[in-house]
């Protein structure tokens, strides 16, 4: 960079260009000054060179330089066209290869974080659970920062966490970085804008953060107005959504009008038409409905149902009240749900609900309404193909860039944190079977109903699901040892350590031992972790000895639910549990193919064949648009499972005869 020289001074006049100060203007080289036109400067400004063009949409290109601008302490990288600001850019440093055009004004106004330090009161409107967004956050510390307020000496280091790293990025200049699109936008304030983020049309961008990177830019729409928020890589915001105070994790997407206030969004959720206030979005979270209302609550692998909607507010102190639904939960189209609520993972909620149930202790349940009141039916989740489905596609759907991901996410849909729900899930039926006696007609838990059928299935289902997760453990324990003799596989069975006894948690998307959570926790209170990155490797680390700490967990288990004792266990219950195994897998496979051979049933072929077709035209219609049962993907892979789980079965079994 150099200073002007009196010719070249002469040269922008005559191009239409002002400064208060010429001698505060320094430029790289003499050639780019003729794409430097009607253009007036303030304060320090410094220009990169015009060496390139932008092709535009339609084959047009435009050059890079200045035009038609104001500019107030202001750096512009190399090859930059701006072009049509109709107020000013001031106090911004702006990176290579940026095209910037049709934009109000860009102002950074004193000292800003760019929305970090932020408080977001998630799930009490009226304070308590604020979390401090930054622009490392990750769904975990969100969740222990929000839900963890019986341990203040935490919160107190996870804030100065957040402080520590909002200090870092103050600043009283704004950046755009490099190879960045701003066009036809209106006011932006404030605003960290990262690598390659695209911005067009904006409405307001205001005290926010696009924490965008060329692997994994960021796209914000037309008509979108935002305050005091953070956007991180890989994630959209289109069509006038509105944002205040609000969190957008790794490849989200938020459109179609959506609104929210007060909430935090992590990985891969995905918004659009209805509106969020005060929710804490764990990874996952989809709602796609105008009229879908998310309000006060915990979600997390999500779908909610058009017209769904929940009550913080019962008129007496305040919207105080919160909710719960935990991992995979589901509402149905038009459920309602009053607050305070907890419903138990991968549970499907339908109808209203005003009970204000725990059914925590029963995962995979059904609560629907019935005369106004609220039936459970425990387990039935299990055998839903729609339940499978979901845990299938969420992996498939992860739109995050491999590195750099955030959020650690275990994608199990049976776990030590589900399995370990079941068997407390099977003692409250046995229990409420014992106290009531076998025949009752009605059971009644937790401000809910289980008829006397659905118990009997909830329990059969229960026995299911964890023998088919203490085989597994089982299994993957065996082909990881060694197998060369009974003495061997038997010495090798006990685990080497005992961490991941006891119970488990779902720090949203991060299922690790309570234990071991609590013993990180210690440590950030002993000041021994001094600071967010060193919180996010030590809980990426829970993340990755997942399944070490998994088969200490089942081996408990497994020893408890089969009667066994570690000093007595012999070959052949190991091959007694891989057929207890073997049984379950098939049975809880042959319930998903009749669940999902109701899809191709004779009421599933309703409105198919128009126009008073035949029946043979009805089902030909069926056929092209829907396929055949046979041969349908889901089908064809349940069956495969069954065939190839038999023969995994089949071959343990004769493996550990051979010993």
């Amino acid at each position: 960079m150099r200073e002007l020289t009196s010719t070249e001074i002469q040269r922008l006049e005559a191009q239409g260009c002002t400064a208060e100060d010429w001698s505060r203007v320094s430029i790289t080289d003499e050639a780019s000054l003729k794409y430097i036109r009607h253009t007036r400067f303030s304060g320090d400004i410094r220009i990169g060179s015009f060496q390139k063009s932008f092709e535009m949409p339609g084959g047009m290109h435009k050059h890079t330089g200045i035009f038609s601008a104001t500019l107030h302490n202001v750096t512009i990288g190399d090859d930059c066209c701006i072009e049509n600001i109709k107020n000013y850019i001031a106090n911004y440093d702006i990176g290579n290869d940026c095209f910037i055009e049709n934009v109000d004004i860009i102002l950074c106004d004193g000292p800003s974080s760019f929305g970090n330090g932020v408080e977001v009161a998630v799930l009490n409107e009226t304070g308590g659970r604020e979390v401090t967004i930054h622009d490392r956050l990750t769904a975990h510390e969100a969740y222990l920062e929000a839900f963890y307020r019986h341990r203040p000496e935490l919160i107190s280091r996870l804030k100065r966490f957040a402080a520590d790293r909002t200090a870092e990025c103050t600043s009283d200049r704004g950046t755009i970085g490099e190879h960045v699109t701003i066009v036809d936008t209106g006011y932006i304030k404030n605003m960290y804008v990262g690598a390659y983020a695209k911005v067009e049309g904006a409405g307001r961008l205001k005290n926010g953060t696009l924490n965008s990177r060329q692997e994994a830019p960021i796209h914000i729409g037309y008509g979108v107005i935002a305050d005091d928020f953070i956007v991180q890589d890989g994630s959209s915001v289109e069509d006038c959504t509105t944002l205040t105070r609000v969190y957008v994790g790794q490849a989200c997407s938020l459109g179609h009008g959506y609104s929210a206030s007060d909430s935090l969004f992590f990985c891969n959720c995905q918004e659009e038409n209805g509106e969020a206030c005060a929710i804490f979005a764990g990874p996952f979270t989809v709602t796609h409905h105008k009229s879908t209302l998310l309000i006060a609550g915990l979600f997390s692998f999500m779908n909610a149902g058009s017209g769904s909607n929940q009550s913080n507010h019962m008129y007496k102190l305040g919207p105080i009240h919160q909710g719960a639904l935990e991992r995979g939960a589901k509402t149905s189209s038009d459920s309602y749900i009053l607050w305070p609520a907890r419903i138990g993972a991968f549970s499907l909620v339908m109808g209203r609900h005003s009970s204000h149930s725990d059914t925590s202790d029963l995962p995979f349940s059904y609560l629907i309404e019935k005369n106004g009141e609220t039936y459970l039916a425990p387990a039935v989740n299990l055998r839903s193909v729609g339940t499978v489905r979901d845990a299938q596609k969420w992996p498939k759907r992860d739109r995050r860039h491999p590195e750099g991901r955030m959020d650690q996410i275990n994608y199990n849909l049976l776990s030590p944190y589900t399995i370990d729900k079941m068997f407390r899930g099977l003692r409250v039926l046995e229990e409420l079977e014992r106290l009531s006696g076998p025949t009752s007609d009605v059971y009644a838990y937790q401000s809910a109903k289980i008829s006397n059928s659905s118990l009997h299935r909830g329990q059969e289902l229960y026995r299911i699901a964890i023998e088919k997760f203490l085989g597994n453990s089982l299994i993957s324990h065996l082909e990881r040892t060694d197998c060369s003799s009974a003495e061997s596989v038997l010495d090798n069975l006990k685990p080497s350590h005992t961490r991941g006894r006891g119970v488990w948690v779902d720090l949203a998307g991060l299922i690790a031992p309570k234990e071991l959570v609590n013993a990180l926790l210690d440590d950030v209170e002993a000041d021994k972790i001094h600071s967010a990155e060193e919180f996010d490797k030590a809980l990426r680390q829970l993340h990755e000895n997942y399944y070490k700490y998994e088969w200490t967990w089942a081996y408990e288990k497994m020893l408890e639910y089969f009667g066994l004792y570690p000093d007595r266990i012999t070959i052949d219950d190991l091959i007694a549990i891989v057929r207890r195994w073997q049984d379950s897998v098939v049975r809880l496979d042959k319930m998903l193919y009749s669940d999902a051979k109701k899809e191709f049933s004779l009421s599933a072929h309703t409105g198919f064949g128009f126009d008073g077709a035949s029946q043979r035209t009805v089902e030909s219609d069926f056929e092209h648009v829907r396929g055949e049962f046979e041969t349908n993907p889901f089908v064809t892979e349940v069956q495969a499972h069954i065939e190839r789980k038999t023969q995994l079965g089949e071959r343990m079994i004769a493996m550990l005869k051979g010993l």
